[in-house]
């Protein structure tokens, strides 16, 4: 859950962020364990949600970092597609 959410202090902000967290949790831990492409999916679906985010304002007082937020993890997905593009091994 994002600290901003709880900073934003609306209830419904918190138990989306909340719940949106709890699935990104659940997509890593099944990439871990399954193919290392949903991490690259997760990190690039957190990207696009942070994107989403800063067009809509939907929480409060987050100017800069929802972009910068999509930077990272936008570059991250990058990075480890193309090291499992080039058939690294991450054991």
């Amino acid at each position: 859950m994002s600290d901003f959410a709880v900073a934003d202090g609306r209830g419904s902000v918190i138990t989306a962020e909340s719940i949106v967290a709890t699935v990104f949790v659940a997509v890593a831990a099944v990439g871990v364990t399954a193919s290392p492409w949903l991490l690259v999916a997760g990190m690039a679906g957190h990207g696009a949600k942070d994107l989403w985010q800063h067009r809509t304002s939907y929480v409060a007082n987050t100017r800069w970092w929802p972009p910068f937020c999509v930077t990272v993890d936008w570059v991250a997905a990058i990075i480890m597609a193309v090291a499992i593009s080039a058939a690294a091994n991450f054991t």
